[in-house]
């Protein structure tokens, strides 16, 4: 199986080349990414905990699922593959915002991304793919908030970031 490539762009979100993903986490470079945050009726999160092997952030707790586009797919259809390839469900998703982030991890790679941020509503369980995520949750807002104040360690550094940046968005928005 080749390595996948990531969308390189500039601060505008304009394609400027492809680089094998793992590369680009290498060299710290600002490629194309998005975020799904799933929530339910109740107005609870779907949160994730990734698989045990994966080769960065394994076992900790993040979104529903984030990833990266491929050349050519949109935004909202590489959120809703990479949804159903992870969580094993379709969901109507719709773009919120975008921004960009910088988070290091402790094996020397570094996410730098012009991240997506979507959102969609789903009420049933997920039939998880074992190859990416270890366990699912639902949790209240306030409740991810809390835990993630008292338990940072257990939570992906992306994930703290984008839920600080998402959190504020509902703040500011009525959806």
């Amino acid at each position: 199986m080749t390595e996948e490539n990531v969308i390189l762009v500039n601060e505008k979100d304009e394609q400027i080349g492809l680089m094998p993903k793992l590369e680009a986490h290498e060299k710290a470079v600002l490629h194309r990414a998005f975020s799904v945050f799933i929530l339910n009726s109740k107005n609870e999160m779907m949160l994730q905990q990734r698989a045990h092997h994966k080769y960065h952030s394994p076992l900790l707790w993040t979104n529903t699922c984030c990833s990266h586009q491929r050349e050519g797919e949109t935004n909202i259809a590489a959120g809703t593959r990479r949804l159903y390839e992870e969580m094993g469900f379709k969901a109507e998703l719709k773009e919120l915002f975008h921004f960009i982030y910088k988070a290091p991890f402790d094996n020397g790679l570094t996410e730098h991304e012009l991240d997506h941020v979507m959102i969609g509503y789903y009420n049933d369980s997920p039939v998880i793919n074992p190859d990416e995520v270890e366990a699912w949750k639902w949790m209240s807002i306030e409740a991810v908030q809390e835990d993630m104040r008292n338990n940072p360690a257990l939570y992906t550094v992306w994930f703290k970031i984008i839920f600080d940046e998402f959190y504020h968005y509902l703040e500011d928005h009525k959806l």
